[in-house]
């Protein structure tokens, strides 16, 4: 429905051609700002109903007193499996998850796994490579959320998040405790809920309209046979350089198999390819300026740096076994 909008109003209303740059661009700012803002209107609009009636407190003290020998991470990162997200989708259950006070690393975690791994993308993934390269991906996509989450949750980064989201934090964690105490109904609750959601909706519109804007302006201006041309020759630098040349991308995973299938074909390593395709589901400009709101641009370039060494290791390891 929210793509027949967008074709209506950039092909309809204001004529654009469907095939040129900028419709194409156009279509693509129209389409993923409509489904961003419903989705992270509702899905903040649920967390804050799990806030209101999860025992926040329990599950944090849960999370970080008991010894979980690092399950924790692998539940957040088989949780971002399991949700059919890209990057930007997945900001407003990270921020939920941070808002609840749930530990960061974990909450990393799930933000690391989600856009990677999902039903659509493996589905396209087994048509196209088959069992063995589809499976290496998954289990890769999954050990990479634990050990990222891990890693950069050793490194006690809380005091790197934005004063907004500490200010929601501790917002949510009162409210909670109220809510406990006074036993207040549901439905007396609710209009708070929704309140808070549209806060959150209107903390990081900007962010959200900025960080589509820059994609969608790669998505229809990126000249044909770039990526190509520089990434056929299987040089040591070849998987850095996709890692690099990936960033400045927008896609999910599913726009990006295809895309990955006509690098192979054309000479491009499997495991650059898949370097590649991970990079650009997993770390984006657009999805840096959205996280903008809830971190620090030093947490923003702890974590990108962090996965995106991995991304560049996995790229090296996938072009030795496939």
């Amino acid at each position: 429905m929210i793509q027949k909008f967008a074709d209506w109003l950039i092909y309809g209303v204001f004529g654009i051609d469907a095939t040129s740059h900028l419709g194409a661009a156009l279509n693509f700012f129209v389409y993923d700002t409509v489904k961003i803002l419903i989705l992270l209107f509702f899905i903040s609009a649920i967390m804050g109903i799990v806030n209101a009636y999860l025992p926040v407190e329990r599950l944090r003290n849960f999370l970080t007193t008991r010894k979980l020998y690092g399950f924790q991470y692998l539940f957040a990162s088989l949780f971002g499996a399991l949700t059919p997200f890209c990057s930007c989708s997945s900001i407003p259950l990270f921020i939920g998850f941070v808002k609840g006070g749930i530990p960061l690393g974990v909450t990393f975690a799930f933000l690391i796994t989600s856009p990677l791994v999902n039903e659509v993308a493996i589905a396209m993934f087994l048509g196209t490579f088959g069992v063995k390269t589809t499976l290496i991906y998954v289990i890769s996509g999954v050990l990479l959320g634990v050990v990222g989450g891990w890693l950069l949750g050793k490194f006690k980064l809380e005091r790197f998040l934005s004063g907004w989201v500490q200010q929601i934090q501790a917002q949510s964690e009162t409210e909670s405790e109220a809510w406990e105490v006074e036993k207040v109904p549901f439905m007396n609750r609710l209009p708070i809920i929704i309140k808070d959601a549209w806060g959150i909706v209107k903390g990081v519109l900007v962010y959200v309209i900025i960080g589509i804007a820059i994609g969608a302006a790669m998505h229809g201006y990126v000249p044909e046979g770039f990526f190509e041309h520089h990434l056929s020759a299987d040089k040591w630098y070849s998987v850095p350089l996709a890692v690099i040349l990936a960033v400045p991308m927008y896609a999910n995973a599913a726009g990006i198999v295809p895309v990955i299938q006509v690098f192979v074909a054309k000479g491009v390593p499997l495991g650059t390819a898949i370097a590649f395709m991970m990079a650009v589901v997993g770390l984006s400009i657009p999805e840096a300026t959205m996280l903008k709101k809830a971190m620090t641009w030093r947490l923003i370039g702890i974590f990108f740096g962090t996965v995106a060494v991995a991304i560049m290791l996995l790229g090296y390891f996938f072009n030795i076994i496939l």
